[in-house]
């Protein structure tokens, strides 16, 4: 128990990256963790840290022993997994990791009730929108949207989020509501920027996919600032239903282009196939699917985009 003890307070430290971060974590005082550290490194006759006044690094000895570490402990969490398993009892620690948009909007605002509900599950939950390697992580569920491409993760299809043009009453007053998509360059658009640029804003046609590229007084990489913007009166937004329903709700967006609609993208819950069996993860998934009107395919299929 002490070489675990060791372990812990050591990989701890890592991805802190300070005694005194990894002590806040683990609850305990930073001399305490020092001490410890110490104490293993002396066990194991090698420096696994570099210290200096400002930081902390491994040395090659200590990258090559971390990594070891980690692995360790993912056996001895799976070991954990399969008790609760077989108790058939969701319990343990779920890793989560939500895209920005649908997390904030659909899957925060319930979370208590999921927590409420299975109060043995303690959930870390990450929200980014950047690759994730998931095994390399630890990570139980990832919800993603958008499509897939092949992965060594199963994937769950959970609905499929449409996307709104909307606009404010008030600057749908001072500048008209726009009658097909190509009256959009005559308008103010927000768009959502990636790589630099705002993203052309894409309508089904019968003659298939048409895309029109928007100019505007401010682009953003965050859906709410976005909505935000577009409630100031700033100009039009083209967001998924979630992001922008409240606002519709309470008026303060209107839709237009209604009759001209953007593609859907599709929701999936994605897993590690040594995952998918555990009660936690089970449960978790099967709530994700409850905050998605669309119902889920029945079969688990594999691929996706992390």
């Amino acid at each position: 128990m002490s070489a675990l003890a060791g372990i812990e307070f050591f990989t701890t430290t890592v991805e802190a990256g300070s005694f005194a971060s990894a002590a806040r974590r683990l609850g305990v005082t930073a001399s305490a963790v020092s001490r410890r550290v110490a104490q293993l490194e002396r066990e194991l006759g090698v420096s696994l840290l570099a210290r200096t006044t400002r930081s902390l690094s491994l040395t090659n000895d200590g990258r090559a022993f971390y990594e070891r570490c980690v692995r360790i402990l993912e056996e001895l969490r799976e070991a954990h997994d399969a008790i609760a398993r077989a108790s058939k009892k969701p319990s343990g620690l779920l890793r989560v990791d939500a895209a920005l948009s649908p997390g904030r909007n659909m899957l925060v605002p319930r979370l208590p009730e999921f927590l409420d509900r299975y109060p043995e599950i303690k959930l870390a939950l990450t929200l980014r929108d950047q690759f994730v390697d998931a095994a390399a992580e630890g990570i139980d569920v990832l919800l993603r949207i958008g499509p897939l491409t092949d992965s060594s993760l199963i994937a769950r299809h959970l609905g499929d989020a449409r996307v709104y043009v909307c606009g404010s009453p008030a600057y749908l007053k001072k500048r008209g509501r726009p009658k097909t998509p190509l009256d959009l360059a005559k308008h103010d658009c927000l768009g959502y920027l990636r790589e630099g640029r705002p993203d052309a804003w894409r309508f089904q046609t019968e003659g298939g996919i048409i895309a029109v590229d928007i100019a505007g007084p401010y682009h953003a990489n965050d859906a709410a600032t976005l909505c935000d913007g577009a409630i100031a009166g700033k100009g039009l937004i083209a967001l998924f239903e979630y992001t922008v329903d409240e606002a519709l709700a309470k008026g303060q967006l209107v839709r237009v282009l209604e009759e001209h609609t953007l593609p859907s993208w599709p929701v999936h819950a994605l897993y590690p196939k040594n995952r998918h069996l555990l009660p936690k993860v089970r449960v978790f998934i099967d709530f994700l699917a409850t905050l998605f009107r669309k119902a889920p395919r029945t079969e688990p299929r594999r691929a996706a985009r992390r």
